[in-house]
């Protein structure tokens, strides 16, 4: 990396999400200092970090866009990376008064920013249209992959074919179309297998709503939930996969088309937001209100050997684009320029 004129404090959270895997990863790459904390804090924790924070004469770098309202207590120069603008697209089911108030401060924290970060192109633009950021205030970076751990492995972790799903149950995440869609794609290809990795959602109603949904679709036997995988066990169930689906309605980023990507996983995914970012002209991306669409795509993948082939090639070579490094070397200029004035 190259001289930084200033050495930032970068805030680092310790839990496993893409969210955290981002301060982790370019906290392994830059000569800053670093202060750990979790991302969900008590009130007591969240207190210590304020005032920790708040005795800094160093610029902070704040991880996410949830950090934002601590800068309350920031004196000095700050930046803000915002990984999307979800709860302003798609808010909760159900809010509390404490996370109206905690929104609010956040939103605060982002456009009194010295310099913000958007992880996309499509969350720049939420933050110019939705908060009035200016764009001169914007650096977008993207998010890299660790092409050590996420590239194709020849194992076979079940012995009949499936289509992966990685991601929480949230309803932006789409998942009640998906189950659909497989339902019908099934019905052709009997022995296909859907396996979605990842945790619950927010509520347990939604889940619940899952599982009933699986029940009246007859289709509960060949639904598999890992609720945790590690990073290596994550690039297995890619490399193992007959493509990825991830007809998300709504990602500042998405990790699992570009994880899939990098393990030689096809992937079919939605065409809105970040997604064709990150998949390029690599994946098939459908609309993710139409089913059938959906449905049309996977059948492809499914019985065009060609078609699959050439899509594991190039989006291997899709996923090359994307790199830590990449993002740790533009995150030091960000941080040379606001360090300069």
């Amino acid at each position: 990396m190259g001289l930084v004129i200033a050495m930032p404090l970068l805030v680092v959270t310790n839990e496993k999400s893409g969210v955290d895997k981002y301060s982790q990863e370019i906290a392994r790459r830059l000569d800053v200092k670093t202060v750990e904390t979790g991302r969900y804090l008590s009130l007591i924790e969240a207190y210590q970090l304020s005032r920790l924070l708040g005795s800094q004469d160093d610029i902070i770098h704040l991880p996410n866009q949830n950090f934002a309202r601590y800068a309350l207590f920031v004196k000095n120069l700050y930046i803000v990376t915002v990984h999307d603008l979800v709860r302003l697209c798609f808010g909760f089911t159900r809010e509390t008064i404490s996370e109206r108030i905690l929104l609010k401060l956040d939103i605060w924290g982002i456009k009194r920013a010295s310099h913000i970060i958007a992880t996309s192109q499509t969350t720049r633009n939420d933050l110019i249209t939705r908060l009035k950021i200016p764009d001169d205030r914007i650096s977008v970076i993207y998010n890299g992959v660790d092409h050590s751990l996420f590239k194709p492995y020849n194992i076979r972790l079940f012995n009949r074919p499936y289509i992966l799903y990685v991601g929480s149950e949230r309803p932006r995440k789409n998942l009640d179309r998906l189950i659909e869609a497989f339902a019908v794609v099934r019905k052709e290809f009997p022995e296909l297998l859907l396996v979605k990795v990842g945790v619950a959602g927010r509520t347990r109603e939604y889940r619940e709503g899952i599982m009933r949904k699986l029940d009246s679709l007859r289709i509960a036997q060949a639904v598999i939930f890992v609720e945790y995988a590690s990073e290596l066990d994550l690039a297995y169930y890619y490399s193992s996969a007959a493509l990825l689906a991830y007809p998300s309605l709504y990602e500042g980023f998405g990790f699992p088309p570009l994880e899939a990507m990098a393990c030689g996983c096809p992937v079919v995914t939605s065409d809105t937001s970040s997604l064709p970012e990150v998949v390029g002209e690599v994946g098939i991306m459908v609309n993710p209100y139409d089913t059938d669409s959906l449905v049309e795509a996977m059948r492809k993948v499914l019985t065009d050997s060609e078609l699959r082939d050439n899509m594991v090639r190039k989006g291997l070579e899709q996923a090359k684009k994307f790199s830590w490094e990449k993002a740790a070397r533009e995150t030091e200029e960000v941080y040379n320029k606001v360090a300069s004035g």
